[in-house]
């Protein structure tokens, strides 16, 4: 019988996908499950968006350039414009979702046994992209006692080899909602200079940031010009999560024309997503102020229910829609499918993420999960409630 690759076998599974079977057979079974283990929102996407592709006058669907549409990467420059980042359109290349962006970043600025640091916990797929590029990712461990802040720059720069490439952070995180203080930008900026290295922000979060916080993205950073890749994304901003329309930016150009290389190499975006992206662009600042506040109700509603489990600990999240929570359990992969196969409360139960997978260090985050909340704060206080009660009787605490 032939054999996979070795890349194959090394490429991990989605610590956020992989209990969908169990999922699929709890509902089987006649039970409701509250999904807290995907950053899918339910907020609606602008009508604006949708409208644009009902409306469209296409008679034939053909191919945009590999960069994306010249109008709409300059709409996208006056969006940036907007949020104090100065950039041109052609310093954009529009992508098949953030995460192609990131595979473009990795391509084009590393070869096979680099090195890339990220502080973990990260997006999980960050392990598989830097699998896919044979690459190796290199970790600084964040812990949930200071809520995930950036570790010390020197547990960074103790760990720069000459095989070091790149440092990776996401911001506002995704799986913690940490957001990054203006002072620890300028911190990795000045190490990524000091050691002609790459800064890779993945800001997809841009516009969830809560209690008056500032934003601040590596692309404001000056003195970073040619470091700085930063990765954007429509799917969270205007829950168009489907779409898959991505952004990768720098004014580095000859990290653009060499990325452009590789969105050659895929042909062009999908047409009618530019369409639907570009559209989403006129939203009115309403339908953010809305969201915002809508997210900062389930925040609140979340963490004040968790506080609420003896022996639990959770991180209180600044940005983003997800906080981690550290369970009375010895594996939450364990206690995951448990509550899918063997656990139900009056036939509900919950779906979580285990957080191990959010880890490239082996055996950490083994009793923590991630809780994505795009939830209403009804339902989140019934999930709550469900896993409180599923963890008194849990037979392998």
């Amino acid at each position: 019988m032939p054999k996979i690759s070795q890349k194959g076998r090394l490429m991990p599974s989605s610590p956020i996908r992989k209990l969908v079977p169990y999922a699929e057979q709890a509902y089987k079974e006649g039970k409701t499950v509250y999904h807290l283990n995907i950053g899918q929102p339910d907020i609606k996407t602008p009508e604006v968006a949708l409208d644009a592709v009902k409306v469209h006058s296409l008679d034939i669907l053909a191919y945009t350039r590999s960069e994306g549409s010249e109008d709409y990467r300059k709409k996208i420059a006056q969006y940036y414009a907007k949020n104090n980042i100065h950039v041109t359109h052609s310093d954009i290349i529009v992508t098949t979702g953030g995460s192609e962006a990131l595979l473009f970043a990795f391509g084009s600025i590393m070869d096979s046994g680099d090195e890339i640091i990220i502080p973990e916990p990260f997006y999980a797929n960050y392990n598989g992209f830097s699998t896919a590029s044979d690459i190796k990712v290199v970790p600084v461990i964040s812990k949930i006692e200071n809520n995930f802040a950036l570790p010390p720059i020197e547990e960074f720069e103790s760990l720069i080899t000459d095989k070091t490439k790149a440092i990776l952070i996401c911001n506002p995180g995704n799986p913690t909602g940490y957001l990054y203080s203006r002072e620890e930008i300028k911190q990795l900026a000045d190490l990524v200079k000091k050691h002609d290295l790459f800064l890779i922000a993945d800001e997809v979060y841009r516009e969830f940031v809560y209690d008056g916080n500032e934003f601040y993205s590596i692309m404001q950073e000056e003195g970073i010009e040619d470091h700085a890749i930063m990765i954007d994304s429509v799917s969270k901003r205007y829950s168009m999560c489907g779409a898959r329309i991505g952004y990768f930016v720098s004014r580095n150009k000859e990290v653009i024309q060499t990325a452009l290389k590789f969105a050659q190499a895929r042909l062009s975006p999908p047409t009618l997503a530019q369409i639907a992206s570009e559209a989403a662009l006129s939203t009115p600042q309403s339908y953010f102020d809305d969201v915002i506040e809508e997210y900062v109700k389930r925040r609140n509603t979340l963490i004040r229910e968790l506080k609420k489990i003896d022996g639990l600990k959770v991180a209180e999240p600044k940005g983003a829609f997800y906080c981690i929570v550290e369970l009375p359990v010895k594996s939450a992969d364990h206690f995951a499918q448990w509550l899918l196969e063997s656990y139900d409360l009056d036939k509900e139960t919950v779906m979580v993420a285990p957080a191990a997978g959010f880890y490239s260090t082996p055996n950490v985050g083994l009793n923590q999960i991630r809780i994505a909340y795009v939830l209403n704060e009804e339902s989140l206080i019934r999930a709550v409630q469900i896993l409180k009660e599923a963890l008194k009787v849990y037979p392998n605490n």
